[in-house]
């Protein structure tokens, strides 16, 4: 795309750009969509499992309804368009990345890719997690219900939960690399980082029992140890860039 003299580009070319990215996300989407309909059966299976699993080893009913004409389609659709965004995620992401790269400086791009490639695995890391995680949350839940008694369960609703569950859970993987970017374009310091520990410690171990039953202690810990081992892992590597950045200030005023 042509730009200026000062490599400026005008409101035209932007929203051209923009119009571009957005067509190649929206294709990636669409494409991995398609192949999430026809494994959207799979999916749903598993995510079913657990309280099938519930239903067999306990003396009670648990099994999932619909509610609408429309519901099992709709299901298999949402189930799809999920798979379609996450399996598209390195594309959509890519396609943010250079967007918004004319825009900044030579460092600053680094830093953005260096986000994006380490984003991407720690939030399908944080899926994983929240996957294997999701059955015993299930069985855990539905186990206070009495013996005899019937738990009844809309597919919108146990969709919607177990969606929200294992991205919730896939976000909270990537919020440490927030740390370290903001370290590397300076506005936050390792020291600063550190200084907030409690408070990471006591946020980290909130949504840990809000995305697990209370009852399942284990569950929480397996969940709250690798976030707050990130969360280290990110102040240990600001540490270092403000090492390293102390010996280049250093060296430029010697």
């Amino acid at each position: 795309m042509a730009r200026n003299t000062e490599r400026r580009m005008s409101l035209g070319q932007h929203l051209v750009e923009f119009r571009k990215r957005l067509v190649k996300s929206a294709l990636a989407i669409a494409v991995f969509s398609v192949a999430g309909f026809f494994v959207a059966d799979f999916v749903w299976s598993q995510l079913s499992l657990p309280l099938l699993t519930v239903a067999e080893n306990n003396e009670r009913i648990a099994q999932i309804n619909y509610t609408s004409i429309s519901e099992a389609f709709d299901t298999k659709m949402a189930i799809a368009l999920t798979v379609g965004i996450v399996c598209a995620s390195p594309v959509w992401l890519w396609q943010v990345w250079a967007f918004v790269t004319p825009a900044l400086v030579r460092r600053e791009r680094r830093y953005a890719l260096g986000f994006i490639l380490t984003a991407i695995p720690l939030f399908l890391a944080g899926c994983t997690m929240g996957w294997w995680l999701f059955p015993h949350v299930v069985e855990i839940m539905t186990g206070f219900a009495p013996d005899g008694s019937t738990t009844l369960l809309t597919a919108k609703y146990y969709l919607d939960f177990s969606i929200k569950f294992v991205l919730a859970i896939g976000v909270g993987f990537v919020l440490p690399v927030f740390l370290v970017l903001l370290n590397f374009t300076g506005v936050l310091s390792a020291k600063g980082i550190l200084a907030g520990w409690r408070w990471a410690v006591v946020a980290i171990t909130a949504f840990a029992a809000i995305a697990t039953p209370a009852a399942d202690v284990i569950a929480m810990f397996l969940l709250a140890i690798p976030m707050l081992g990130l969360y280290f892992l990110a102040a240990f590597i600001a540490w270092i860039n403000d090492k390293r950045r102390a010996r280049a200030l250093a060296k430029a005023l010697a």
